[in-house]
């Protein structure tokens, strides 16, 4: 638990205020440079793709792009 090589995120940013939604992106970003691996699923596409290396957008269930 200490040296994580994986994290998931559901819904990191839902119900937060936009000043917080930066800050939590932020340490996605800052975590991510770190060489972590991060599994982030978000309703917030644009904002995940943004600061995502590979992104999957789903439809009604069904990859979209």
């Amino acid at each position: 638990m200490l040296d994580p090589q994986l994290i998931l995120l559901d819904e990191p940013s839902l119900g937060l205020s936009p000043l917080f939604v930066m800050t939590i992106f932020e340490k996605i970003l800052e975590l991510s440079g770190l060489g972590m691996t991060l599994v982030l699923v978000e309703q917030n596409a644009a904002r995940a793709l943004e600061v995502s290396h590979r992104g999957y957008v789903l439809e009604l269930g069904r990859n979209r792009f």
